[in-house]
């Protein structure tokens, strides 16, 4: 299931943007804290000030700069007030000026009638636009929820997924025991970053808590501490739990390079199947073990395989050769 991105200009303000050095503070509009933010992107458009507003983007913040604000002082009051309704129109989500300045009273006055938040920083322009983006990027990032368990095992991001009932939960909490960490159980909100990671984590009503049939919720927290959880992990590896086919033909050698589909991202995938008498926490910890291998270059089945292919290109010319003679010794008899 898909989630659309969203952020409201009072969302922006609750995700304490002082905690990355980027302290703001609200000066007008307070009535437009519902508006939405879109784009991560950050425009800068001191052509609005001059009249070319419709080159504003909507759900775009907008910053105006040391730069902006000299400008707006250099006009007239008429001029200044006019220039402010301009540029707050309906799809504007907020201004944000940086470097601490102090504004005309036109532009709060206008912010004001038109519902549009006014905001301001101390931090510098170009600071201010790198760490806004950061925050903007990881709240609008793609997401998407999936059935499934995340663990942390041995550093790695291990996504169970599979049928409900197949035993994910039962593998994630024998996985837990032998000392792994969980992230995620049932419910797994997954987000992009940049253009190849995927971040999981758990929402919060659900975090730490872990449903297993026949014993109920859990709260793996406070039955192992609070090393046995974490809140995020990247996702490196997806691990499917299939039921047991025995008409089914599965890859023995483990030469398929299988990928699983995460929000446009392919992330490696191993199918395992799952029948009476498989030990699951253990496979997938060594399935885990096998990728952290695989990441640093190192893969068993194909150095296997490069070993049986060079020695069979050994043996050939032998086998060549000795049937040769052997065709030889007919033809000295006849």
């Amino acid at each position: 299931m898909s989630i659309t991105p969203a952020i409201t200009v009072r969302g922006l303000l609750d995700a304490r943007p002082e905690s990355v050095g980027l302290s703001i503070e609200l000066l007008a509009g307070a009535a437009g804290l519902e508006r939405h933010i879109t784009s991560p992107y950050i425009q800068k458009t001191g052509l609005a000030l001059a009249g070319f507003h419709e080159y504003l983007q909507a759900g775009r913040i907008l910053l105006f700069g040391d730069s902006e604000v000299r400008f707006l002082e250099s006009m007239t009051a008429a001029a200044r007030q006019q220039a402010s309704a301009k540029c707050f129109n309906e799809a504007l989500p907020c201004l944000l000026v940086t470097g601490g300045a102090d504004l005309p009273p036109e532009l709060l006055l206008e912010g004001e009638r038109a519902g549009v938040p006014v905001l301001r920083t101390p931090v510098p322009t170009a600071t201010a636009i790198g760490k806004l983006t950061a925050i903007l990027e990881d709240r609008l990032a793609a997401r998407e929820v999936i059935h499934g368990v995340l663990l942390d095992i041995l550093g790695l991001g291990v996504l169970i997924v599979g049928d409900s009932g197949i035993g994910k939960s039962e593998c994630a909490l024998d996985l837990v025991v032998r000392g792994h960490r969980l992230v995620a159980d049932d419910t797994v909100e997954v987000r992009r970053r940049a253009e190849s990671i995927v971040i999981g984590t758990c929402p919060d009503l659900t975090r730490h808590h872990m449903e297993v049939r026949g014993l109920g919720l859990i709260n793996i927290r406070d039955l192992f501490g609070i090393a046995s959880t974490r809140t995020s992990k990247r996702v490196e590896l997806v691990v499917q739990l299939d039921r047991w086919d025995p008409e089914r033909e599965y890859d023995r050698l483990g030469l398929d390079d299988a990928s699983y589909l995460l929000i446009g991202i392919k992330v490696p995938l191993i199918r395992m199947p799952v029948a009476p008498g498989r030990n699951l926490a253990i496979l997938v910890e060594v399935a885990a073990r096998n990728q952290l291998l695989r990441m640093r270059g190192i893969n068993a089945a194909r150095e296997l395989v490069a070993r049986l292919d060079a020695s069979l290109r050994v043996a050939a010319p032998e086998h060549r050769s000795a049937a040769a003679a052997k065709h030889l010794e007919e033809d000295e008899e006849l």
